[in-house]
């Protein structure tokens, strides 16, 4: 085992009357530089990366409404312009414009969208597999009349409402089905993860933090044509970056490049959708030249 990761302090910050919680990893006189998550993490899920950068940067990492241990919403509507607003009120709260952005899944969504709303506050940004459902999915999805789209989401939340938290009778049990989750995981890797990532509950036994309503798709927030309407204002230099091992389609092959004014993109083998956990040297690599 190595030496355990020096870890950064914990703040919160008010959104939409919620308390939302992130880390601070010090060296304020750097560059400002956001590590923002993917849906159902946490931020402490980019220690490596922090850890690797913090000596270059001022790095904060904010844990998104209904995850790790920011507040849920009282309700059933998690959608992207709320997210878009918490990052808003964090980088205005803490002034960190021009910022710096390394994101990941659903925090790419919001990093992209939060860009192409205010590009004069990013200098640049980075988001792994964070540009959503692929073209042919959205294709799919718009042959949906939207009655039939509402009631899915009524359907839904409806069963999702039913849905206990799944309890571990033990860390160990928890760290498994983290490593289930995401072969690539190294077992020092996913232990990391799932201690950040749980909370214990009275009976001993140890749940995940997010919120399972996070696990629905509201049927209103931003429409595909917004989000590239967004994307379309960005004028900062982009890095989209691909794990050659996942789901995400190719956004060189699809299109959706194009749709950007100064992107490029960068595909990593040997890595699924959390590339910065399954080739976290040549994620670095990239990300490291591409800041500078």
């Amino acid at each position: 085992m190595s030496e355990p990761l020096v870890g950064p302090t914990s703040h919160s910050y008010i959104s939409q009357r919620l308390r939302l919680h992130y880390v601070d990893w010090g060296n304020p006189d750097a560059p400002p530089l956001l590590l923002v998550h993917g849906g159902r993490d946490h931020c402490r899920n980019w220690d490596w990366v922090a850890e690797a950068l913090r000596h270059d940067y001022h790095i904060i990492a904010p844990d998104l409404r209904g995850h790790g241990d920011s507040e849920w919403m009282i309700g059933g509507g998690y959608v992207l312009p709320d997210f878009i607003y918490d990052i808003a009120q964090l980088v205005h709260q803490n002034e960190l414009a021009p910022v710096n952005i390394v994101s990941h899944s659903l925090g790419g969504m919001i990093s992209l969208a939060f860009t192409g709303l205010f590009p004069e506050k990013v200098r640049r940004v980075v988001a792994i597999e964070g540009l959503g459902l692929s073209p042919k999915r959205e294709a799919t999805l718009k042959e949906q009349h939207s009655h039939e789209r509402m009631q899915t989401w009524v359907e839904e939340l409806r069963a999702n409402s039913a849905r206990q938290p799944r309890r571990y009778p033990s860390l160990r049990e928890a760290w498994e089905r983290m490593q289930e989750a995401n072969p690539h995981l190294t077992p020092e890797q996913a232990r990391h993860l799932t201690v950040h990532g749980v909370n214990r509950n009275e009976d001993g036994s140890y749940s995940w933090k997010f919120d399972n309503y996070t696990r629905v798709n509201a049927p209103h927030g931003l429409s595909p044509a917004r989000i590239r309407e967004l994307w379309g204002r960005i004028d900062c230099p982009t890095l989209l970056v691909r794990g050659n091992e996942s789901w995400a389609s190719d956004p060189a092959i699809d299109g959706r490049l194009e749709l950007f004014n100064a992107a490029r993109s960068v595909n990593i083998d040997a890595a699924g959708h959390w590339v910065h956990h399954d080739q976290l040297d040549e994620f670095l690599g990239h990300v490291r030249s591409f800041l500078e």
